[in-house]
């Protein structure tokens, strides 16, 4: 899954990366290494400009809400669970589909936490001796420092309750699609630490290789069994994997030191 991810690149870091035509500097994020559900994070996605003359579609820097809301939703507060779409159902959920065929984006990011409940942990656990183990997190990245490109989707819902001019009576919200996590080896390991990323959680962000990001991007593909080859993972051997302080834990923790590497796990945390 992703539950809590990093995003400190700028906004014309990102314009260069994914040739962005259009971005509003009002809509200027802070970096935030601890990105969490319900909160405010860049997208890329390809749409034509609302009152424009040109109905082209232009690749766009929004800022969406992270938890989709569909369209049909009577309120938004399913929002906060809805943060994740599995890759091999994304296509069929009632709350997905549509989205899917019109609705995609490109979710920047730097890489994203996991959770691994510690070996020793584990064992307190299963005699009954601690009932809520203490996880270690782990930061996953690109190995070449690249950017973490998510694959996730967006959507439209009118608050009926607010007038048409009403700065929020449009939300725009999104979901990070997801896949199985790699069996094979990371691209660079942790010492005594996972091998692989499904050693860490059974579930990752689908990750978009740059000769794949027009094609996810481009509106004028709808057909659902055409989309459905761009979500196969990317190749093997990209990532890499390292612990990091169990301050991230708290989302109210906030900075660079949060993705700083640690020799080993922490203590009371070994893998």
């Amino acid at each position: 899954m992703c539950g809590r991810y990093a995003a400190s690149r700028r906004p014309e870091d990102l314009a260069g990366i994914f040739e962005i035509q259009k971005w509003e500097p009002e809509e200027t994020l802070e970096p935030d290494y601890n990105v969490a559900p319900t909160k405010e994070v860049y997208a890329v996605l390809d749409r034509p400009v609302k009152d424009a003359d040109d109905p082209r579609p232009v690749r766009q820097l929004r800022t969406l809400k992270w938890g989709l809301v569909p369209s049909w939703s009577k309120t938004p507060e399913g929002g906060a669970r809805m943060i994740n779409a599995r890759a091999e159902t994304v296509h069929e959920k009632p709350s997905y589909r549509r989205a899917f065929t019109s609705r995609r984006c490109i979710l920047p990011a730097d890489g994203y936490y996991e959770w691994v409940t510690g070996e020793q942990e584990r064992e307190l656990e299963v005699e009954g001796k601690k009932k809520r183990p203490r996880k270690q997190p782990y930061f996953v990245t690109p190995a070449d420092g690249s950017v973490f490109a998510m694959a996730g989707l967006y959507e439209f819902w009118r608050d009926k309750t607010l007038p048409d001019d009403h700065p929020r009576a449009w939300w725009v919200t999104c979901s990070v699609i997801t896949t199985e996590a790699e069996t094979s080896p990371l691209a660079v390991s942790p010492v005594d630490g996972p091998r692989a990323l499904a050693e860490i959680h059974p579930r990752m962000p689908l990750m978009l290789t740059p000769d794949r990001w027009d094609a996810w991007l481009d509106p004028s593909r709808t057909d659902a069994d055409d989309l459905r080859e761009l979500l196969a993972p990317p190749p093997a051997g990209l990532m890499r994997a390292y612990p990091v302080t169990t301050a991230v834990s708290n989302v109210r923790n906030n900075g660079p030191e949060l993705l700083k590497e640690l020799e080993g796990p922490e203590e009371g945390t070994l893998f």
